[in-house]
């Protein structure tokens, strides 16, 4: 199963953006204000394109190259996260300051290419000190301050999400790598403690998850837990087989945001429950997959790089699908492939052709090693 890793890995991608767009096409044209109805879903498609063509690229740069351009990338994304507190830059949406827009680029979000650049800045500080990744100073408080970093920037834009599951994937990547559990524990318990401090401190947020621990309170239902509510009864009204493409009714206003984070309960209303099912059996193919090229890449640098960005896949995903279903309170990540966001997509497809080039280079190597497999197995005959 190992050796077919991309093929699982990239037929689950497909599926993914091919229902992303066909449910684009279904819930995107009930946006208000829009000139063109179908803009989404045309739009989505050219970054599908763009994405695919990332990906092609990703997947032949040779990692000597990903490795020698790590740091000049990464102070390039430190500067473009810094740019989202520059009001003649910034772009501020639902008082989120997550968004620039640059000439010849437009608008796009860097906490998508910042979670790239810290799995491969991490990956590339454990590949050059690998004999060290029990220290407490080379092992865990750079790799902490590389994180740190991009990590503070993107949680200051209110994106706390994003900065939540970021830190989940550098714990993780670190975990593996052989950072010793006596300095992330107590680190993780810290930035849990401020983490809840903030929410807690906070009365939007804080406010998302009173309404959250209590949905069925009608204050809640026409405020704060309006989208968590409305999405569970497009889930009760789908039921096993949902109702139909395109019949669905919650995306007609009652439900916000029904083409971007709360794309799931769509699905589950209109595609039913072996859709909804699907999405996670997507998902699982994708962690599987990418933990399967993690354990065939022969280098600490790929190796890494190739669990961390499973991370970044995976991760977003299972919270997205934990607040859609109200398991968790209203965070604010979109579903990856599927929810609508060019930003996302093509940097998540450029992640998948990463993984892809990874496992190529592994099949490469494994191969070059045993030249003679088919000729020392006549022998053997003989």
């Amino acid at each position: 199963m190992l050796r077919h890793s991309s093929t699982i890995l990239i037929i689950a991608v497909a599926l993914l953006c091919g229902l992303g767009l066909v449910m684009l096409a279904s819930t995107g044209v009930w946006v208000r204000d829009l000139e063109q109805p179908y803009h989404f879903v045309i739009r989505q498609s050219v970054m599908v394109v763009i994405g695919v063509f990332a990906a092609f690229v990703m997947a032949k740069t040779p990692p000597e190259v990903i490795r020698k351009s790590t740091v000049f990338v990464y102070v390039l994304v430190c500067i473009a996260l810094a740019l989202c507190f520059v009001p003649a830059v910034n772009v501020e949406i639902y008082g989120s300051k997550r968004w620039i827009d640059l000439p010849f680029i437009g608008q796009f979000q860097p906490s998508e290419p910042a979670k790239m650049i810290v799995v491969v800045a991490l990956a590339a500080w454990f590949a050059r000190w690998q004999t060290e990744v029990h220290t407490f100073f080379r092992g865990f408080v750079i790799p902490g301050m590389i994180t740190g970093l991009p990590l503070v920037l993107i949680a200051l834009e209110t994106d706390v999400g994003t900065a939540l599951s970021l830190s989940v994937t550098a714990a993780a990547v670190m975990y593996c790598v052989g950072s010793r559990l006596r300095y992330i524990i107590p680190a993780g318990l810290v930035g849990i403690s401020g983490a809840a401090w903030y929410l807690y401190n906070n009365p939007n947020r804080w406010g998302r998850i009173e309404a959250w621990l209590d949905l069925e309170n009608p204050v809640h239902q026409l405020d704060r837990g309006m989208q968590q509510w409305r999405a569970l009864l497009a889930l009760g009204n789908g039921g096993p087989w949902g109702v139909g493409l395109g019949n669905g009714v919650e995306k007609f206003g009652t439900l916000t945001f029904a083409h971007i984070d709360f794309i799931y309960p769509v699905i589950g209303e209109e595609l039913g429950l072996p859709a909804t099912l699907g999405v996670i059996i997507c998902y699982v193919g994708i962690a599987v997959a990418g933990v399967g090229i993690a354990l065939q890449a022969k280098q600490i640098f790929e190796r890494s790089i190739a669990l961390g960005l499973t991370c970044v896949i995976v991760v977003p995903a299972m919270v997205n699908i934990g607040v859609t279903t109200a398991v968790l309170p209203n965070d604010g990540l979109p579903l990856p492939f599927v929810s609508y966001g060019g930003t996302s997509l093509v940097f998540s497809l450029a992640a998948v052709g990463l993984l892809v080039g990874i496992h190529r280079r592994s099949q490469i190597a494994t191969i070059q090693a045993f030249p003679l497999g088919k000729d020392a197995r006549g022998i053997l005959r003989l």
